[in-house]
């Protein structure tokens, strides 16, 4: 998997941004956006392994601010 690959679906969140606000969506929030599902399954990974698992759990991403 590349550093660089969307992980995120581009047009559900230019559809949801649109209908929550009616507001455009630039392309670089799709790229932001992955960037920071990156670090959450980072993180989520190295809880999983820290509780001895090799199975990734809801529990395991920490909360967002």
């Amino acid at each position: 998997m590349s550093d660089t690959e969307i992980l995120i679906v581009q047009s559900k969140v230019k559809d949801y941004i649109r209908g929550k606000s009616e507001m455009n969506t630039s392309g670089g929030v799709a790229v932001r956006l992955s960037e920071v599902v990156k670090q959450l399954c980072d993180r989520a990974i190295e809880n999983a392994k820290t509780d001895g698992r090799k199975t990734v759990m809801d529990r395991d991403i920490p909360p967002v601010a």
